[in-house]
């Protein structure tokens, strides 16, 4: 007779997982932190020699936008190396087999690469202000702000690298997105200067929204947009973890 495999908690599942993931990375965390600050440091740098006769509101843009920069390759583009790896290394048929459910593995991933990004996000919002010579004035509700403005991008490169053929698809892919994502909308640039096809295009685009909530906790004016904002970032972010969820193809424990 089969024994019925018994399940934790759902919590205790995920945060066993999210054990799993950091131990998994401990000996390359420091390098993760090192390119995850540096990119968009530097990027944030060169554009900061061209635009700093533009005005603040050009260096608000710039310096929120490197901070979606950096939620990007801290987060999106590895959780879609580590998905396809998972799936292409046979990993998932291996968590398949345990008394987990697959929204616990997703969710734990997610938590162990938001926190291993946590300190070049961090680094990139002050760091960037004195490169950009920006005051700035933090709202509490940054604390909020960030994870959500995190899930969305974590959840694309999730969904990226579940579906991708092979790590050369998964990666081309992930770099489309993610310029595409910081061209449609008033992302890293005002959007007087984005034609309107595009602003229209940026709606539906998370780093639209993260960007704008970002600005808003950053200087400290919370406004009925910046909950429009965090509203929406919270509804991408279900629809995105729900569609992982589903394809990833894997039966629940």
């Amino acid at each position: 007779m089969e024994l019925k495999r018994q399940q934790q908690p759902f919590l205790i599942q995920v945060w066993d997982l999210f054990l799993i993931e950091l131990t998994n990375w401990r000996w390359t965390w420091l390098y993760n932190v090192v390119v995850g600050t540096l990119t968009p440091l530097l990027s944030m740098f060169a554009f900061s020699i061209f635009a700093r006769d533009s005005g603040p509101e050009a260096l608000q843009f710039i310096w929120s936008g490197n901070v979606i920069i950096a939620l990007m390759f801290g987060l999106q583009s590895r959780l879609t190396s580590h998905f396809v790896y998972l799936r292409l290394e046979g990993m998932l048929n291996y968590f398949a087999t345990l008394p987990i459910k697959k929204s616990a593995l997703i969710l734990a991933i997610i938590a162990a690469f938001f926190l291993i990004a946590l300190p070049s996000t961090l680094a990139t919002i002050f760091v960037g202000a004195w490169i950009l010579g920006l005051t700035i004035s933090p709202s509490p509700m940054l604390l909020l702000v960030v994870p959500l403005c995190a899930i969305p991008m974590a959840g694309i490169g999730a969904l990226i690298g579940s579906r991708a053929r092979n790590y050369n698809d998964a990666g081309a892919t992930d770099l489309i997105v993610t310029f595409v994502m910081l061209a449609i909308g008033p992302v890293l640039v005002p959007p007087d200067i984005i034609p309107n096809f595009m602003l229209f295009l940026g709606r539906f685009s998370p780093a639209t929204y993260a960007a704008s909530a970002l600005r808003a906790a950053l200087n400290g004016v919370i406004t009925p947009a910046f909950w429009l904002d965090l509203g929406m970032l919270a509804l991408i972010s279900a629809i995105i973890i729900g569609i992982v969820s589903r394809t990833i193809d894997w039966r629940e424990a």
